[in-house]
C-alpha cells in the first residue's frame, strides 16, 4: 500500500511540476503572443517580394490571408535561413507552394457553405 502511495505521490509531483514549468516559459495567451517576431516575418517577405514567383503567391486571394494568420507559415517566413534557400532553391520554392496549398485547402473544407438566395 506505501508504494502505490509513493508512486501516485512521485506522478502527482512530476505533474505539478510540469505545470509550473510550463507556466514560467509559456507565451502569454492572453494577448496572442505567438513568440514569432514579426518584423523578421515583414522583412523576409518583403526580400521575396522582389521575386516574381513570390509575388503572384502573395497576391493570390487563395493564399494571402496565410501569410498574415496562419502560424506554420509565418514560422516559415520568419527562418532567414529558410528565406534564403527560397530565393535561390527551385525544390524549396515547391516545397513552399505546397505548404500554401495545404493551408489553403484546409482553409476551404472548414468554410461553411453560403446559401445564396
Amino acid at each position: 500500500m506505501k508504494r502505490f502511495i509513493l508512486k501516485w505521490l512521485a506522478l502527482a509531483a512530476i505533474c505539478l511540476t510540469g505545470i509550473a514549468i510550463s507556466l514560467v516559459t509559456s507565451t502569454n495567451v492572453f494577448i496572442g503572443d505567438t513568440g514569432l517576431d514579426s518584423r523578421k516575418i515583414e522583412r523576409n517577405i518583403k526580400k521575396l517580394k522582389l521575386f516574381s514567383w513570390f509575388n503572384a503567391l502573395y497576391e493570390d486571394d487563395r493564399h494571402h490571408s496565410s501569410f498574415f494568420i496562419n502560424l506554420q507559415v509565418r514560422k516559415y517566413l520568419e527562418s532567414s535561413i529558410r528565406v534564403s534557400l527560397l530565393k535561390s532553391s527551385e525544390k524549396e520554392q515547391k516545397k513552399f507552394v505546397q505548404l500554401l496549398e495545404k493551408v489553403a485547402q484546409a482553409r476551404e473544407r472548414c468554410k461553411l457553405p453560403v446559401n445564396d438566395k
